[in-house]
């Protein structure tokens, strides 16, 4: 289980595949200037964080290798972030 730190103090815990994918979309948009929703869910809340190039974030990971990507996950999720609900994670179609 990864970690994302947002603005140095507020954590959410986050599968380490799950977190290498949201990691290029959200690295992706923010390369281009681009401020969007994250919209993270654990089955009792619901968070929204405002991304933004300038709010420092970190993604730590617990295992020590990178998972294989998958590119119509990356896509899926590239397209949720640029919806008005913002970037959701969508469960990953099979590789």
């Amino acid at each position: 289980m990864g970690v994302l730190v947002y603005d140095r103090d507020f954590e959410v815990d986050i599968e380490d595949r799950t977190l290498a994918h949201l990691q290029v979309v959200i690295i992706d948009k923010l390369r281009r200037q681009e401020r969007f929703p994250l919209v993270l869910e654990d089955g009792k809340q619901e968070r929204v964080i405002w991304m933004t190039p300038e709010t420092p974030l970190q993604f730590v990971y617990h295992g020590n290798r990178h998972p294989l990507l998958n590119r119509d996950w990356l896509e899926k999720l590239a397209e949720a972030a640029g919806s008005t609900r913002g970037l959701t994670v969508v469960p990953e179609p099979p590789l």
